[in-house]
């Protein structure tokens, strides 16, 4: 691997992690490839910590709860949440949460759709054509 470096923002969203949750020594430094690939490859127990208990960052709360990050957005939800937060959340199942969710549902059902007519079209102009005469 290269000895090139990223910015711990850079690092942090490559380990699905919030950046202020993680130590000052790895706000305030830079990490090479190989630093991120050894945080990856053998997690020290900050870094298992914040992926097990969080808080998490936006993305990641958006998947655990099921939604679009603007979902988060229209809910006023713009701090990242701890896990027990997001349990809570879903064990309550507010009503903004139900119906961002059935969005969501709607959006992924509209996208596999989208992608299987273009499958068909894509088939479609590969075969080749018969000539029954």
């Amino acid at each position: 691997m290269s000895s090139q470096s990223m910015k711990p923002a850079t690092a942090a969203k490559k380990l699905d992690v919030y950046l202020p949750a993680t130590p000052a020594e790895f706000q305030q430094g830079t990490i090479t490839r190989s630093e991120l690939a050894e945080l990856q490859a053998d997690p020290p127990e900050w870094l298992r910590t914040l992926r097990a208990d969080g808080p998490h960052p936006k993305n990641l709360v958006a998947a655990r709860l099921g939604i679009s990050n603007s979902g988060l957005s229209r809910a006023g939800i713009t701090d990242a949440l701890t896990t027990a937060q997001i349990n809570d959340l879903l064990a309550e199942m507010p009503e903004w949460l139900a119906a961002e969710r059935a969005t969501q549902v709607e959006v992924r059902r509209e996208e596999r759709r989208v992608k299987s007519l273009h499958a068909d079209r894509r088939r479609a102009l590969e075969e080749p054509e018969t000539d029954e005469s």
